[in-house]
């Protein structure tokens, strides 16, 4: 056999499966313990770190199912959503379900705690208040919504599957 010349290549083929279209489905159901709020409002870092862990299983579960143009919005919706579960609640347990019926995408945040999410105005100089403004730009722009549920323990977001996701 003689050696290959210096600087030849070699193709190789590989069969590559595609991602069939998406079924309606359950894609994560994750729940975090975190320690209640303290007076200071500040969560404790390991408790915020926890976030970043359900933001990484998120984004591999869209990938997984084919969804890797919604990450980013998931993840910036997902963010927003168990942080002020976490900040405005005095839960100890907090869940993140992502799930997908109908042709949407639905996000939802469950503390267990009564209390509805309001989108509130902040002003030039605020460091915090625009993380629902960002939620509502997000799905309006996807042709989705937003809110909380009936009882106030849940905040849901559901963004429009791209169309040549859907089945």
């Amino acid at each position: 056999m003689s050696p290959t010349p210096a600087g030849a290549t070699t193709a190789v083929r590989t069969h590559r499966t595609p991602t069939p279209l998406l079924v309606d489905g359950e894609l994560m159901n994750e729940r975090i313990v975190v320690a209640p709020r303290r007076d200071d409002g500040v969560p404790r870092s390991r408790d915020a770190a926890r976030v970043g862990v359900l933001r990484r299983i998120a984004a591999a579960k869209l990938k997984h199912r084919g969804l890797d143009a919604m990450i980013d919005d998931v993840l910036l919706i997902s963010s927003e959503l168990l942080t002020n579960a976490l900040l405005h609640s005095a839960t100890t347990e907090i869940t993140l379900n992502l799930a997908v019926r109908g042709g949407f995408l639905r996000i939802t945040v469950t503390d267990g705690m009564p209390g509805r999410a309001e989108r509130r105005e902040a002003d030039d100089e605020a460091e915090t208040g625009r993380g629902l403004g960002l939620v509502d730009a997000l799905a309006e722009q996807s042709g989705g919504t937003w809110g909380t549920s009936e009882d106030g323990t849940a905040t849901w977001c559901s963004l429009r599957v791209p169309a040549g996701r859907r089945q």
